[in-house]
């Protein structure tokens, strides 16, 4: 399933950023299959090296503890009100939280190796 998503959505996003695009994704298991990493290898994908346990430098961790944030603060009786929920707060998250997050990374990348590969305040 992680494959057929990167085939059809993520790599033909990643293309259009152009050839100097580099890929990013954690040491998730899916991420890091073998049939991902042919896959990726066959599509000629760019591939950002990434530490194992690095969530200080995960821009996308600290988005999803934002938007969990927002929607813990909703009463919610089931599933699908939890989707409508999600789907509402994500919408609503400002595109400049997005960029302030992918700006801090230097800063974030500085904390870590200060801090000997152990977590920081971020």
């Amino acid at each position: 399933m992680y494959c057929d998503k990167l085939k059809h959505s993520m790599i033909p996003s990643l293309w259009r950023l152009g050839r100097r695009a580099v890929f990013q994704h954690d040491n998730d298991p899916k991420h890091t299959s073998k049939t991902t990493a042919a896959l990726l290898k066959k599509l000629k994908v760019k591939l950002m090296d990434w530490p194992s346990m690095s969530p200080d430098l995960n821009p996308i961790e600290h988005l999803w503890g934002i938007l969990k944030g927002k929607v813990e603060v909703h009463k919610v009786s089931n599933i699908h009100q939890l989707c409508d929920i999600i789907m509402e707060e994500w919408k609503r998250t400002p595109v400049a939280t997005c960029d302030a997050l992918v700006n801090s990374l230097p800063k974030r990348i500085k904390a870590v190796l200060e801090n000997n590969g152990f977590h920081t305040k971020y």
